[in-house]
């Protein structure tokens, strides 16, 4: 992962109807040359048809939904209905959150696909947050995603990347990777699926679909906090009784349509980047 690299509709449409928006008003005429003045018997006559059609299918559905006789509402063997799904097709799959932390990531992923998903989908946050910006706290990361024979390589890499002056200049932090007085630095990764593409006993591929949040958040920042979307795929290796990472690739996308909404302001984002915290993730 290269450095750097939740509507009202109440609101709106009341915020509409204030202001007129949304409501087509059409003045007729008080003679109609067509056929004399109008006449207020068709308008019931219509709105009784209405009434009645609308009564009409209210009662069909409801006869419909309480039909019975049919075979294919008897009891399954499982105890479930042919017209009713079984209340297990909504329940929640898959292994639970891992209970163990090191240095506040979690680790001790079951020895399995799903574990092995949990592992890429934690050690995405890890590795693309604010503390990776930071000498101390990238190398406490860097020792616990990655395998041990990789670790090593893997700091020496990112201790070049993310200690260039150049490049913590060019996103706005100080040489020590902190932010400006009356600024925040945001850098947050919020995984939003992933999937295997490969597994063995020893080895396995997951890819992570994310968005991220980067940016410094203050009234004099010139890198607000912006939205991006990435695929990354892991490979990860079975070690030590726990998954770590050996290798990764990164891609932009899948984006979605953005909203029409209105940014938030530089007191709100950061507000809400210190009172939100995060998840931990398991498949």
């Amino acid at each position: 992962m290269t450095p750097g690299d939740e509507h009202d509709y109440g609101e709106s449409a009341r915020s509409d109807e204030e202001h007129g928006y949304g409501r087509t008003r059409l003045r007729l005429p008080e003679n109609d040359p067509y056929g004399g003045a109008r006449r207020g018997g068709r308008s019931s006559s219509r709105s009784l048809v209405t009434v009645v059609g609308v009564v009409v299918l209210l009662i069909a559905a409801i006869a419909f939904a309480n039909r019975g006789g049919d075979d294919s509402s008897s009891p399954s063997a499982n105890g479930s209905t042919g017209d009713k799904p079984d209340a297990t097709s909504t329940a929640a799959t898959g292994t639970k959150p891992v209970d163990t932390k090191t240095g506040g990531i979690p680790t001790g992923y079951a020895h399995d696909a799903q574990g092995a998903q949990s592992a890429a989908a934690n050690y995405a946050v890890a590795l693309g947050s604010a503390d990776m910006f930071i000498t101390d706290l990238r190398h406490q990361i860097v020792d616990t995603v990655y395998a041990p024979d990789i670790a090593v390589s893997k700091q020496t890499a990112l201790d070049t990347a993310y200690s260039s002056e150049t490049f913590l200049g060019n996103i706005g932090l100080d040489k020590d990777g902190t932010a400006p007085d009356g600024q925040a630095f945001v850098s947050r990764v919020i995984p939003v699926g992933s999937k295997v593409t490969a597994s063995s006993a020893s080895n396995a591929t997951v890819e992570v679909w994310y968005t991220s949040l980067f940016g410094l958040s203050g009234e004099a920042s010139t890198n607000p906090v912006s939205e991006s979307w990435f695929t990354t795929t892991y490979q990860l290796q079975w070690t030590s009784n726990d998954w770590k990472v050996t290798d990764f690739q990164q891609k932009d996308g899948p984006v979605p349509v953005g909203r029409d909404q209105q940014a938030s302001t530089a007191d709100d984002m950061t507000k809400a980047v210190e009172e939100f915290g995060g998840f931990t993730y398991a498949r």
